[in-house]
């Protein structure tokens, strides 16, 4: 019998990878392309910014939008975000020294710390009871978080679409407790996943953690 923990994080990945491959796509850039991606996610993670779309290498957008690895404007000349993180409002704010940012999604938000290191605080609200979450992270460690039994869902079901930040990002979501995850889930597992929040920073990272 494996670890329970590792178990259930081995088939979140799983079934994430197979919706949004991000580090299979990321691999099989042209390098030039590939540089560019990376670019852009340490830009957001540094400054809060994206870079003009205009400075990237040429054809680089639309191939970077086609595979759904950044998000764009409604006239395709702006990207407005890179998972895991964006410009666009969402539910969960990073404040980082300095400056605020968006992650997509709860996931999303406790990958970030893993990815470059330093503290990051993330504020967001408990998708069932709309209560403050607010979780302090030191690189891709929880160092405290309120409420202290919040849990991070996933729905995998009602989630399809392109991009990903606007259908199966709005389905990652923190849950206050135990009690919020069950009247989120209906007690159906089958398409529900439940993590604690080690588990889905963990599972965060592992995710993420290739794209740099």
């Amino acid at each position: 019998m494996g670890d329970p923990m590792t178990t259930a994080i081995d088939s979140a990945l799983e079934l994430l990878n197979r919706r949004l491959p991000l580090a299979q796509r990321q691999s099989a850039l042209p390098p030039e392309f590939a540089a560019a991606h990376r670019a852009i996610l340490r830009s957001q993670f540094q400054t809060g910014l994206i870079p003009d779309a205009r400075t990237l290498p040429q054809g680089a957008l639309a191939r970077l939008r086609a595979d759904d690895l950044v998000v764009v404007s409604k006239d395709g000349t702006r990207i407005l975000g890179a998972y895991p993180m964006t410009t666009e409002p969402t539910p969960h704010r990073l404040v980082l020294p300095g400056r605020t940012i968006h992650a997509m999604c709860a996931v999303d938000a406790l990958s970030v710390g893993a990815m470059y290191g330093g503290e990051v605080e993330i504020e967001s609200t408990c998708r069932v009871t709309h209560e403050p979450v607010r979780v302090k992270m030191e690189g891709p460690r929880i160092v405290s978080a309120s409420p202290e039994g919040v849990l991070v869902g996933v729905r995998w079901d009602k989630a399809s679409g392109v991009p990903a930040a606007h259908s199966l990002c709005m389905e990652m979501v923190f849950l206050r407790d135990d009690a919020a995850a069950k009247e989120w889930s209906g007690g159906d597992s089958g398409s529900h996943t439940v993590l604690s929040l080690e588990e889905g920073a963990e599972f965060g990272a592992r995710f993420f953690k290739p794209l740099v």
